[in-house]
């Protein structure tokens, strides 16, 4: 597959470092020439300099053949206007744009101008949206590191850590039925050390190990009780930075959770407070230690930094975490600060590059790929693949689980039939159009997947 990149940035250089893993034919146009010389002194890629939108410079990157852009430029107007030409100019079957701006996905009248009449993108991207989602999942499941929505929500893949006095650590997980008998789950993946193991029946749960689980969304709580100590639900919220990210996530929460939101700039504040129907809003510096105190930051359950600011957002949340607060969420986008801090005192460090990644390869997995979660810092997936055809075409229709031929390091967790959700077991037996949900601890595994639910000519 030929993909063309717009945008070299952080988001740009980390899809072209994915992507290269799989050997596609990828080209990263930017205006900057020492982000285009670094990355190409990194990757196997072509590069090309100049502005995104320009024809001459898409036909240089070789859109009059390409397969596939992505535009994830810093500019909404500049990402829009280069799928504008690819479609007009070159054709390009497939157009992705990163689109940061609500005002351009909602509330217009007559519905999405994102269409081939009006602003030809086949799909938008929007980052703070899909974190904000992510953030939420995780109020929503204290003491997950990461969940992970499948089949429409029916199924969660949720990451947590193992704690000492967790009933089943030091257990094998074939007891795990015998501690929670009307629920079905399946672990698919453990990683000790950064190491990943591949779980049998007799694998030993030990503490401080990242556990990879996969239910019904229904049975999420249940099973979390199993592996750690109970946490109590969240009430008490505290979001830092009244951006794009803060805003959405108080709007998602404030009906459930008592939420607070600090803004600095007052004029953004009041707007804020005009928008927001039951969020308290406060002017101030979420690093002030006098506002933090005041707002009794010590009975707060989880502080979200949201703001754009790295250092702000880190800050912060060691100073909300210092002084009392639960649990601290901080967003980061800098990849180089989210290993300084890992296993340090915040508790869950948000990627935007690894979010907006996961959206974008659901667009470019082959063999009827619907979903993909990035996790890991891209290192493992999470691929939900649609079964198409009969027993006659399909390499797995007709098979039980056991007998697929499953790449090394791949797991099935569960499938999901209709509005029916099955965890994985080895008798069950793949229908047509089921979904299963697979999780990968080696990603240059993919295209093995992907050719195991590769679409017959015939479906197509």
């Amino acid at each position: 597959m030929k993909i063309i990149i717009l945008g070299g940035g952080q988001v740009g250089g980390n899809l072209a470092h994915n992507l290269t893993k799989e050997s596609s034919d990828i080209t990263v146009v930017d205006i900057d020439a020492d982000r285009l010389r670094d990355l190409q002194d990194r990757y196997d890629i072509r590069t090309i300099r100049g502005m995104a939108s320009h024809p001459d410079v898409l036909r240089a990157a070789g859109a009059e053949d390409a397969d596939m852009l992505i535009a994830v430029t810093n500019s909404d107007e500049v990402n829009m206007v280069a799928c504008q030409v690819a479609y007009t100019v070159f054709n390009t079957p497939t157009k992705i744009a990163r689109v940061r701006s609500s005002a351009y996905i909602s509330g217009i009248a007559g519905g999405s101008i994102f269409r081939d009449d009006a602003m030809p993108v086949d799909f938008t991207v929007n980052p703070e949206a899909i974190i904000k989602d992510d953030i939420h999942r995780l109020i929503e499941n204290p003491g997950a590191l990461q969940v992970m929505d499948f089949a429409d929500g029916q199924v969660q893949l949720v990451g947590i850590k193992a704690y000492y006095g967790g009933p089943l650590v030091d257990q094998e997980l074939r007891y795990f039925r015998k501690h929670i008998p009307m629920v079905d789950t399946r672990v698919a993946a453990i990683f000790r050390k950064n190491s990943p193991i591949i779980p049998t029946g007799d694998t030993v749960i030990e503490a401080d190990d990242e556990v990879f689980f996969i239910a019904a969304s229904r049975d999420i709580q249940t099973v979390m009780s199993e592996l750690r100590r109970a946490e109590p639900p969240n009430k008490r919220i505290v979001i830092a930075g009244g951006g794009n990210i803060g805003r959405g996530l108080a709007e998602s929460l404030e009906r459930k959770y008592g939420v607070r939101i600090i803004e600095q700039n007052r004029e953004r504040g009041y707007e804020l407070s005009e928008r927001l129907d039951r969020s308290i809003v406060l002017i101030g510096d979420a690093s002030d230690r006098d506002l933090l105190v005041e707002e009794n930051i010590e009975e707060t359950d989880v502080f979200c930094a949201v703001t754009n600011d790295d250092e702000a957002n880190i800050m912060s949340s060691l100073l909300a975490k210092s002084l009392g607060a639960r649990k601290v969420i901080t967003l980061i986008n800098n990849p180089a600060y989210v290993d300084l801090i890992q296993d340090g005192e915040i508790d869950i460090a948000i990627s935007p590059q690894q979010a907006t990644l996961g959206t974008i390869l659901r667009h470019i997995r082959r063999g009827d790929v619907v979903n993909v979660h990035s996790l890991r810092k891209g290192a493992a997936e999470a691929i939900e693949a649609i079964a198409h055809g009969d027993e006659s075409t399909s390499k797995v229709i007709g098979r039980s689980l056991g007998e697929i031929n499953l790449p090394v390091g791949a797991t099935i967790g569960a499938l999901v039939r209709g509005n029916e959700v099955v965890i994985a077991h080895d008798d069950i037996v793949v229908k047509p159009n089921d979904h299963l949900i697979i999780f990968l601890v080696d990603k240059n595994r993919v295209k093995d997947v992907e050719r195991l639910f590769q679409a017959p000519l015939s479906f197509i």
